[in-house]
This record gives C-alpha cells, sequence and structure tokens, in this order.
C-alpha cells in the first residue's frame, strides 16, 4: 500500500529556514506528479509546490514563489520542499501528495513573529 510520510516541521522564527521531506513506500514516486498543500486554521487547503511526473515542470503560488523550492529525490523515493524566508503566515499543516491521490498524515510549520 502506498505510504507518505512527512518530517521536517516545526518552530521557527520569521526569516528562518526549514525543509520538509515526504518519504513515499509503496510506489515509485517518480512516475506520480507531485505536490505539497498546506492548511491553516480556519482556512481552505491550497496548492503550495507541484512538480509534474519525471521531473518536469514546476508552479509555486504566487505567497511562495521565490522563497519555497520543490525537489524529489529518486534515489531515495522522497521528496522535498524547502522553506526560506519563512513569514508568519506561512504557519499551516503542510501536506504532501502524489497525485494529489495518495497523502500523508502532515506535518505542523509555525513561524513566529
Amino acid at each position: 500500500q502506498v505510504q507518505l510520510v512527512e518530517s521536517g516541521g516545526g518552530l521557527v522564527q520569521a526569516g528562518g529556514s526549514l525543509t520538509l521531506s515526504c518519504l513515499v513506500s509503496g510506489t515509485t514516486a517518480r512516475l506520480h506528479a507531485i505536490g505539497w498543500y498546506r492548511q491553516a486554521p480556519g482556512k481552505q487547503r491550497e496548492l503550495v509546490a507541484h512538480m509534474g511526473s519525471i521531473g518536469s515542470s514546476t508552479n509555486y503560488a504566487d505567497s511562495v514563489k521565490g522563497r519555497f523550492t520543490i525537489s524529489r529525490d529518486n534515489a531515495k523515493n522522497a521528496v522535498y520542499l524547502q522553506m526560506n524566508s519563512l513569514k508568519p503566515e506561512d504557519t499551516a499543516v503542510y501536506y504532501c501528495t502524489l497525485a494529489t491521490t495518495f497523502w500523508g498524515q502532515g506535518t505542523q510549520v509555525t513561524v513566529s513573529s
């Protein structure tokens, strides 16, 4: 069965950085489009970053362009989200997904001002 396990969340001050990891098992991640979504309290889940299958094009939410980078490591069957220059409004639970079909359990990111 397909499983996605996120890690790397935590508490960071504004301006800091975090790297989220998503380890995939049960399927080959590079064959799927991958994405990171986030959901803040009282808000809908929103797309943060997306990468097509087999390392094709990427796209980002306007709010994170230039600060966040999505990547994958095919050897580790893992997906990453590098987050720089974090802002308090980035505070949310972050989820990784394969083709919006399989989802991880989420990891909390809290950015203090």
